[in-house]
């Protein structure tokens, strides 16, 4: 009998250096490189973003990037922008804050009260998933069983997808190739967070399909946890 699982299904999607890197260097915007994806690689990832029901990303690329999240290039509706902020103090300008389309906010129960507020008179869902700061598993419950979120996405830093993956949240993985090295022990790679301690603890990928579109690799993988 197939256990149901009481979360969204969530595709990890993003660009990287061919040495893993999301960005020039710490603090720069993922646009930069972005902006040297093939015409073709572009319109596979909104098409992508139309496919699903939600989009996530951490509050600190909304910081970086003030990315808009919404579905362009192709026809479709723009899913629902989720962004975790535990203190509820992602900038009041940030563009994922506009009426481009709709978006929740997850905070925590210590969040400041005059910050939800503000949020609030954005027009934005307040979601509150947990004590002290957002935990990701009781999130992705709420927007499965409220928001009806079947399918999530995520185009998150490092940060976030070591959370998601530390919590076996994420079912695959798609990553989009740069043909550049840029370098730097401190620039973000795909996944950060803590060091593992043995290869026990390795999170393994099961490659499904790999094709060239336009003049980018894009690799796909599912996600095997270990069991530890």
């Amino acid at each position: 009998m197939t256990t149901k699982i009481d979360r969204p299904h969530v595709l990890m999607m993003s660009e990287i250096t061919a040495d893993g890197k999301l960005t020039l260097k710490k603090g720069a915007s993922s646009k930069i490189l972005m902006k040297y994806m093939a015409h073709e690689t572009e319109i596979l990832l909104h098409k992508t973003r139309a496919e699903y029901d939600a989009i996530m990303v951490g509050a600190n690329t909304i910081r970086i990037d003030n990315s808009f999240l919404t579905v362009r290039l192709v026809p479709g509706k723009s899913p629902l922008r989720v962004i975790p902020c535990s203190m509820a103090d992602i900038p009041l300008d940030a563009n994922v804050l506009g009426p481009d389309a709709p978006t929740a906010i997850a905070v925590c129960e210590d969040a400041p009260r005059d910050r939800i507020r503000e949020l609030k008179k954005k027009g934005v869902h307040i979601i509150v998933a947990g004590k002290t700061h957002v935990e990701l598993p009781l999130l992705l419950k709420i927007l499965k069983n409220t928001f009806a979120v079947n399918k999530l996405m995520i185009e998150g830093g490092p940060t976030l997808n070591w959370h998601m993956l530390h919590d076996k949240l994420v079912d695959e993985i798609r990553l989009i190739h740069l043909p550049f090295i840029v370098g730097g022990s401190d620039t973000p790679s795909l996944v950060g967070g803590m060091h593992i301690n043995s290869e026990d603890e390795m999170i393994r990928l099961n490659l499904k399909k790999y094709y060239m579109c336009g003049s980018n690799l894009v690799s796909e993988f599912d996600i095997i946890y270990p069991e530890v």
